[in-house]
C-alpha cells in the first residue's frame, strides 16, 4: 500500500483599478482568502493614468492523504491525474 500527501490545485484571479499601483497591490493583498496566497500581481496602464492590476491567488491549504496499491493508481488519484 502506497500513501501520499497532496494539496488541491486551485486558483482564481481578481482585478482592481485605480491610479496608485502600491495601493492596488495592497488592496489585492487584503482580499486574500484564508488558506490562499497572492502569487502574482500584473499591472497595466490605460489612458488617463488608470492602472489595472490583476492578482492571481492560489490555494495553499487542505492537505489530503491518498492511498493506492501501486504508483500508477496513486498518480491517477492525485490532482490533475
Amino acid at each position: 500500500m502506497l500513501v501520499a500527501l497532496i494539496r488541491p490545485r486551485e486558483s482564481h484571479n481578481v482585478t482592481v483599478q485605480g491610479t496608485n499601483v502600491t495601493e492596488l497591490r495592497a488592496e489585492l493583498a487584503a482580499q486574500v482568502p484564508a488558506g490562499w496566497e497572492l502569487v502574482s500581481a500584473h499591472a497595466t496602464m490605460k489612458a488617463g493614468g488608470i492602472r489595472t492590476v490583476e492578482g492571481r491567488y492560489e490555494r495553499r491549504d487542505g492537505i489530503q492523504e491518498i492511498e493506492a496499491e501501486d504508483t500508477t493508481v496513486l498518480e491517477a488519484r492525485g490532482p490533475g491525474g
